[in-house]
């Protein structure tokens, strides 16, 4: 089949998709313009802030979403089952649970006056559905920190020439920052100044690529998410996502304009197997997809950050539902990448899909099918720009997920459990890198699917708070309870499986770790039909 055909169909679908169900969901939160939002009403021009436009905070809400998963799980999946069931699962998933999750987490955050999805958990259900909710972000972040630092070190030890943009990007964040905020630059000016200065330094790094081993990358990742995570937050992230917002959609944009002008023909089959080494399709190909149809990393962000600066409540859609169908559009284009630009048997040495993606190297994987579909726009530059790409969110993932896991710890061990010594931030942060770190020198590959399950498990969770906040104001809650019940009965399903392989591999931290995953499900599984059996005794009273 020509690729074509698997890109328009993505675009169209997703555009009905917003067009029609996202409207659905609006009525059911009763969006009201005419409403002040929490940016207003609790303003405080540091974490209260309302967006000047909603484009700027589409970009911070995008940047601070669209990390590596919704890339590099199509990319391990694909090779495994094929990409028909892939795409499928990412146009089902997107438009009627992950956009549902998005959307739902940040309008109860801007009707409970921004607070946490975490803290609505308190309210909505108890509170100690709240601590076990938020032991399960904990956990979950780790995961995510170590995974995503271990792939980065991988691709960053054999692809030497994506080191300099990959570390240089910070500088350049850091200038584009100094210039908008210190100086006052024309916005345009600077943005202009900090992209030319990033593609300046993927031509450099073809030229002066920087060689070092995976641990040694791996310990400079993680010394980069410690003090990054640390740093006040306009200092770096703020124009470091500003930056990276450009970077990805700029990526997006040319990569299906390489991909009309070359038309490539899908090699890869569409179905190859039901079962396979990584398990059965169902429940394994979805959590290994991950990010690419729902996560629940997205509802951190969604009632973290983006609920503090939405400035009208009109914009909601765009920001919180339309933000996860760019991203599952994101996902078919690195579908579109390793299917289209790579070939399945006997092709060319250095382009074989599945040659390329043995021992974990998949970010490299994606950037040289990515290369292949912009070479007629960057040349033999195309597989550094793919690769940059990807690898700028994964930075972005990494401080990220670390300040937002310190922010947790504080609250869980230093409030609720009265542990004094996770009041420090330096203590805090220094525990999570720590566990994460121990974990990324394990079987990192492994920790995929792990990683896939908990934060699509965080996605359940979080549906069923929603579930339990519609309840108490007598909405429907038929189009968030059933995504929730899927994704806790796959992701639960998917957990036992990894289980059972861990166990007879003897990998027991990570086996520790999925029974601790699946018993914290299950109880806040408990505390969510407690809740409903409390309202429906009342309304059958």
């Amino acid at each position: 089949m020509n690729s074509i055909i698997l890109a328009v169909t993505a675009i169209l679908i997703f555009l009905f998709g917003y067009r029609f169900y996202g409207r659905v969901l609006a009525k059911i939160f009763d969006v009201d313009p005419q409403k002040k939002t929490p940016a207003h009403t609790n303003f405080d021009g540091r974490d209260y802030v309302p967006a000047k436009h909603w484009l700027i905070l589409f970009g911070h809400h995008f940047a601070s979403i669209a990390g590596a998963g919704p890339i590099l799980g199509p990319v391990i999946a694909v090779v495994v089952w094929g990409w028909g069931p892939a795409v499928l699962w990412i146009f089902l998933g997107s438009i009627f649970m992950g956009g549902v999750h998005d959307f739902s987490s940040l309008m109860i955050s801007i009707r409970e006056k921004g607070k946490s999805i975490a803290n609505v958990a308190e309210q909505a259900l108890s509170r100690r559905a709240k601590i076990i909710f938020s032991i399960f972000l904990w956990l979950t972040l780790v995961l995510v920190i170590a995974v995503f630092a271990a792939s980065a070190a991988k691709t960053l030890s054999t692809t030497p020439q994506v080191v300099l943009p990959t570390f240089g990007l910070i500088i350049v964040a850091l200038v584009v920052g100094i210039l908008t905020y210190k100086f006052n630059f024309n916005l345009i000016v600077s943005t202009t100044i900090g992209i030319i200065l990033l593609f300046g330094l993927i031509s450099l790094g073809y030229y002066l690529p920087i060689n070092g081993s995976f641990h040694f990358w791996l310990f400079c990742l993680f010394g980069y998410a410690f003090v990054a995570s640390v740093l006040p937050v306009n200092i770096l992230l703020q124009p470091r996502d500003y930056i990276a917002s450009f970077v990805l959609i700029f990526g997006l944009v040319f990569g299906y304009l390489g991909l009309f002008i070359i038309h490539p023909s899908i090699k890869v089959p569409f179905c190859i197997t039901w079962q396979s080494g990584q398990g059965n399709l169902w429940p394994m190909m979805f959590v290994i997809i991950a990010c690419g149809a729902i996560s629940g990393f997205h509802s951190l962000v969604a009632s973290g950050t983006t609920a503090k600066q939405l400035a009208n409540e009109k914009d909601a859609q765009k920001v919180g539902y339309g933000a996860m169908l760019a991203e599952g559009l994101l996902a078919v284009l690195a579908i579109l990448a390793v299917t289209a630009g790579l070939h399945w048997k006997g092709g060319p040495p250095g382009l074989v899909y599945p040659d390329l993606i043995k021992g974990g190297n998949w970010i490299a994987t994606f950037g040289t099918g990515y290369g292949e579909l912009v070479r007629p726009l960057f040349g033999a530059l195309g597989m550094l720009v793919g690769i940059t790409m990807l690898k700028t969110f994964i930075m972005t993932t990494l401080d990220s997920a670390t300040r937002i896991t310190r922010y947790i710890g504080e609250e869980l061990f230093g409030d609720a459990f009265g542990i004094s010594f996770f009041k420090n931030p330096y203590f805090n942060t220094s525990i999570v890198i720590g566990f994460a770190l121990w974990l990324s020198l394990g079987s990192w590959q492994a920790m995929w699917p792990v990683f896939g399950a908990a934060n699509q498990l965080v996605a359940a969770l979080a549906l069923f708070v929603v579930t339990a906040w519609l309840l108490s104001r007598n909405k429907p809650i038929g189009r968030v309870l059933y995504p929730a019940l899927f994704m806790l009965i796959t992701t639960v399903a998917a957990l036992l499986y990894q289980l059972i392989q861990f166990l007879s591999q003897g990998k027991y931290g990570l086996a520790a770790v999925a029974v601790v995953l699946v018993i914290l499900a299950l109880f806040m599984l408990v505390e969510v039909i407690r809740v409903v059996r409390h309202w429906y005794n009342n309304v059958t009273a």
